[in-house]
C-alpha cells in the first residue's frame, strides 16, 4: 500500500522561517514542532490526516494561533495548520456566507462589510474564525444577533470516523445533526478538522460606540453600576467594561449600539451619573470604524499570557466586589486586569442544552488577564489569575471553553456543564480512537466493560 505523501507548504526546524511558523501569540509554554503543514485546500487537510494516522505522529490543529494554553501546538509533532485557506464566499440572494476555516475576523469583517453585513463575533481581528466560533464566540453584537455559533448554518470537516482513515463531512440541522450540535459551543480540536463555516449574515451600516474613563476610587460604585444595567438593557446594546490594576488608575466600560447616538446617550445615563467620569466619548460610525475600534492591537501581538474565567448568573455581592479591588490592588503588573462583558439579550435564545454552549443563563462573561515582558514573571502572574479565580469562585459558575486554563481540575464540567455526556458521546461517533486529543479535549466516554 502506497504511503501518503504531506502535501501544502510544509515548514521545518532547518527553515528559515521556522521561528516564525511555530510562534503563537501566547509566548509563554512553547513548544516546538518537527512538521508545520501549511494547508492551501481540503486535499492538503485529508493528506496531513492520514499522513499522521499512518505515522503515529502526535499532531495539532491550528488557525489564528490564539490558544491561550498553546494547544494548537505540539513538540516533536506535526502541526495542520489552515490559515492559509480563508477564502470568503458571499451568497447574496440567501444572505449567507461561506468562509474557509483559516480566517481570521479582520479578514471577515472587512470582506463582509464590502456588502453591507456582518456576523456576530469578537474583536481582536488576528484571532481565528473556526475556534471562536466553535467555542460559542461572543463579541459587541452578542445581545442582538446571538453568539457566533448561533449564526452558524454548516460546517464542512475533515473526521476519521467510519473505515476512512479521513473524510470530509458535512454538518449541519439536516445531515450529521449530532456533530453540528457539538460545533456550537464544544470547542475547537475535538472531532475533527473543520475546512469551512457558513452563516447567516446581517445587514449593517452605522452604530454608536461609547467609552467612558473613571479613575480607580469609583471601582465599587461604578461596577456595581454595570453589572445590573448592562444585561438588561436595550438588546441593541452590548458592552464591557474592564477592571485594570490599581497601578494603571482606570476603570473603563465600552460598548456598542445598532442605533442613533442620541439614544445611546440616554441609554448610558445610569453609567454617566455614576462617580466622576474623567473621560465620556459618544459617536456614531460606520459599522467597519467600530470594528477598528474594538481591536486592540496589543491583542494581536505575540507576548507572555494567562487567562482564565468565569460566569456570572448573579450580579456580584459588595464582598464580591471587594474581592476583585483586592486582587487588583496587589496585581503583579499593569496590564492585569479582569473584563467582563454582558451577555443576556439573544444570547439567552437557546437552552442549555439546544447547543453546545451550556452557560445561555449567565449574565456576564468574567476573563481575568494578565500579560508580562520576562519569562521569569510567569510564576507570579499564573498565581495571581489561580487565587484570583478560586477566591471568586463562590461567586461564579464555570468557564468559557475559549479561555482554556489548564490548571481547573473539573475543566470538562467547567467548560460544558450538563452537556459533557452528549459530547462525549459525539467524540465516540466521530472520533471512535481519540485521534484528536490534546490536554482539555474532550474524552471518549467511560467503557461500560471495564466498570
Amino acid at each position: 500500500m502506497e504511503k501518503t505523501q504531506l502535501t501544502g507548504r510544509i515548514v521545518t526546524p532547518d527553515d528559515p522561517d521556522y521561528e516564525l511558523a511555530r510562534t503563537n501569540n501566547n509566548l509563554s509554554f512553547p513548544k516546538f514542532p518537527k512538521i508545520i503543514v501549511f494547508c492551501r485546500n481540503v486535499e492538503d487537510v485529508v493528506n496531513a490526516l492520514k499522513w499522521v494516522r499512518e505515522n503515529r505522529v502526535p499532531f495539532r490543529i491550528r488557525s489564528g494561533r490564539h490558544s491561550y494554553e498553546n494547544f494548537s501546538l505540539v513538540t516533536d509533532g506535526l502541526v495542520i495548520d489552515i490559515s492559509d485557506m480563508n477564502a470568503i464566499t458571499f451568497d447574496e440572494a440567501s444572505m449567507t456566507v461561506k468562509i474557509e476555516a483559516g480566517a481570521n475576523l479582520g479578514l471577515v469583517y472587512q470582506r463582509l462589510w464590502e456588502h453591507g453585513t456582518t456576523i456576530p463575533a469578537g474583536t481582536e481581528g488576528s484571532v481565528g474564525l473556526v475556534g471562536l466560533s466553535l467555542g460559542g464566540g461572543i463579541g459587541m453584537l452578542s445581545r442582538l444577533f446571538g453568539l457566533t455559533c448561533d449564526n452558524l448554518l454548516e460546517v464542512e470537516i475533515v473526521t476519521a470516523s467510519g473505515q476512512r482513515a479521513a473524510q470530509l463531512v458535512r454538518a449541519n440541522p439536516h445531515q450529521n445533526g449530532d456533530l453540528f450540535w457539538a460545533c456550537r459551543g464544544g470547542g475547537g480540536g475535538n472531532f475533527g478538522i473543520v475546512t469551512s463555516l457558513s452563516y447567516r449574515v446581517h445587514p449593517i451600516s452605522k452604530v454608536s460606540i461609547f467609552s467612558i474613563t473613571w479613575g480607580w476610587e469609583d471601582l465599587e460604585a461604578v461596577f456595581d453600576a454595570w453589572q445590573n444595567w448592562a444585561p438588561h438593557t436595550d438588546i441593541r446594546l452590548t458592552s464591557e467594561i474592564e477592571l485594570k490594576a490599581k497601578k494603571a488608575n482606570q476603570i473603563i466600560a465600552q460598548g456598542e449600539f445598532v442605533g442613533p447616538a442620541s439614544n445611546l446617550r440616554t441609554l448610558l445615563r445610569p453609567l454617566t451619573s455614576i462617580g466622576s467620569p474623567t473621560k465620556i466619548a459618544v459617536k456614531e460610525v460606520p459599522y467597519i470604524k467600530a470594528v477598528r475600534f474594538f481591536d486592540d492591537p496589543s491583542g494581536n501581538l505575540p507576548a507572555h499570557r494567562k487567562r482564565s474565567g468565569s460566569f456570572l448568573k448573579n450580579p456580584f455581592p459588595p464582598n464580591a466586589i471587594e474581592t476583585m479591588k483586592k486582587f487588583l490592588e496587589n496585581a503583579p503588573n499593569e496590564e492585569a486586569a479582569i473584563w467582563q462583558q454582558a451577555l443576556g439579550g439573544a444570547t439567552k435564545q437557546f437552552s442549555p442544552a439546544e447547543t453546545a454552549f451550556y452557560y445561555r443563563q449567565a449574565i456576564i462573561a468574567q476573563e481575568y488577564k494578565s500579560t508580562w515582558s520576562q519569562p521569569a514573571e510567569e510564576a507570579q502572574n499564573i498565581r495571581w489569575i489561580e487565587e484570583l479565580r478560586h477566591a471568586l469562585s463562590k461567586y461564579t459558575t464555570g468557564d468559557y471553553v475559549n479561555w482554556p486554563d489548564l490548571h481547573i481540575k473539573n475543566w470538562q464540567t467547567a467548560y460544558y456543564g450538563k452537556n459533557l455526556k452528549r459530547l462525549q458521546a459525539v467524540k465516540k461517533a466521530y472520533d471512535p480512537s481519540n485521534l484528536f486529543r490534546f490536554p482539555q479535549s474532550i474524552p471518549l466516554p467511560p467503557d461500560p466493560k471495564k466498570r
